[in-house]
């Protein structure tokens, strides 16, 4: 599990670097990018790891939290703006296995003549789409609460 641990905050923090490239954030940031995705994914991993077994939104919110936190607490110190750090985090934790069952059972309901199997991928269609859908939510609410619960210390970054 320690591995997959390192593997999971390492590939969160490439993908990161990554996202933050083509976001055109300021070169500096880029590692901040990396450091905050890796311990953001990291906690959203080790929150769903069977001995604490949160489910995914909730694991999701909590560590889209941490990621704003970190954003809007380092950005004063490398003079740029906490969102130039807080996206490019949260995309390698966009739940994108979801979002393809959504579409393929979209897909497949549109191919079927049978109502049983029309059902069946409706229901995966309606099951991952919500799951998608509330993710995405509870990455964009909790990842942007703290630039406003600490406003005065979000907008010091570029003055």
């Amino acid at each position: 599990m320690l591995l997959d641990f390192f593997k999971d905050a390492l590939l969160a923090a490439i993908a990161a670097i990554g996202f933050g490239a083509i976001s055109r954030v300021p070169a500096r940031a880029y590692i901040w990018c990396g450091i905050i995705a890796a311990v953001g994914h990291s906690i959203r991993f080790l929150l769903m790891c069977p001995a604490l077994h949160f489910h995914i939104i909730a694991a999701t919110g909590v560590a889209s939290f941490i990621i704003g936190s970190l954003a809007v607490f380092i950005s004063p110190y490398a003079k740029t703006p906490a969102e130039a750090y807080l996206f490019p985090s949260l995309l390698p934790m966009i739940p994108g296995i979801y979002a393809y069952k959504s579409f393929g059972g979209a897909a497949m309901c549109m191919l079927e003549n049978s109502q049983q199997a029309f059902e069946y991928y409706f229901y995966q269609f309606a099951q991952n789409g919500f799951i998608t859908v509330t993710i995405i939510l509870a990455m964009v609410t909790c990842a942007t609460m703290p630039i406003f619960i600490f406003k005065k210390r979000a907008f010091t970054a570029t003055r």
